[in-house]
């Protein structure tokens, strides 16, 4: 997958929300998506990171309820994470666990954690399906 190639978007206007890949709203190109697996050269800055997700796993049991995506490689081996705090879960619908397997862009800033980069999701707008070409 060449992410130098431009990327189609689904539901990017400001305020939406996550849309099965059947409802898009509108596209938007995306020309400066960070690949999941290079995600954490941009740790300290903004970004757009794009991948499959490998893995989604709510951790209903861990503390702060958190929902993990992890992209960028097979789980536990994947280079990078999208997190969202278990307060904010609500706002997402469907539940995120619905996008495995699926392409997404994840806009936000990135952080590092350990050897792996994280962005944090509190809203909708900041996740949205892709169709990568």
């Amino acid at each position: 997958m060449k992410f130098a190639a431009i990327l189609s978007l689904t539901a990017v206007a400001i305020g939406a929300t996550l849309l099965p890949a059947d409802r898009a709203v509108g596209q938007s190109q995306i020309t400066d998506a960070i690949p999941a697996d290079k995600a954490v050269r941009f740790a300290g800055r903004p970004g757009v990171v794009c991948g499959k997700v490998g893995k989604a796993r709510f951790a209903e049991n861990s503390e702060g309820t958190p929902t993990f995506l992890y992209m960028g490689g097979d789980f536990p081996r994947h280079t990078f994470t999208a997190r969202i705090p278990g307060e904010d879960r609500g706002k997402f619908k469907p539940a995120p666990e619905t996008l495995e397997g699926k392409d997404v862009c994840v806009i936000g800033d990135i952080q590092r954690d350990s050897s792996r980069a994280e962005i944090v999701v509190t809203s909708p707008s900041n996740l949205k399906l892709a169709a990568m070409r």
